[in-house]
């Protein structure tokens, strides 16, 4: 029996479904408070987003603190914890090998609000409107 073709579309959706499993996962021992750590328990933790590779053995973690305090420190902790992480994500996803977890501040929001900042400036206001 021939092998079915997957087409990059198909493995990107692939891609996405592991990827918010395992943000899922991740926001559920964050919220139940299971990891044994004063930080991470002190802490509301966002997982924003999950970006796996095509061959599942890695994923990038990216997190926001709420209200943006101690980010360093919240980092820190889940690197830390990060093989009690990759423990629970493969027994509960039944994943065949652990994906490896690389946690990251997540800068998004950041940059969303420098550039309305930016959008908002009188000078780019005028310009937006000359062009209307």
């Amino acid at each position: 029996m021939a092998r079915p073709t997957t087409t990059p579309e198909d493995r990107s959706v692939r891609l996405l479904k592991v990827g918010e499993r395992v943000r899922h996962v991740l926001s559920e021992l964050l919220s139940r408070q299971q990891v044994h750590d004063d930080v991470l328990s002190s802490t509301t933790v966002s997982i924003t987003e999950v970006r796996m590779t095509p061959d599942l053995r890695q994923a990038k973690v990216y997190v926001k603190p709420l209200l943006g305090t101690d980010e360093g420190k919240v980092v820190k902790a889940l690197q830390v914890n990060t093989a009690f992480f990759q423990r629970e994500v493969a027994k509960r996803l039944g994943l065949k090998n652990a994906a490896k977890l690389q946690f990251r501040l997540d800068e998004t929001f950041d940059e969303a609000t420098r550039i309305d900042r930016l959008l908002d400036d009188p000078r780019v206001r005028r310009d937006v409107a000359d062009e209307d």
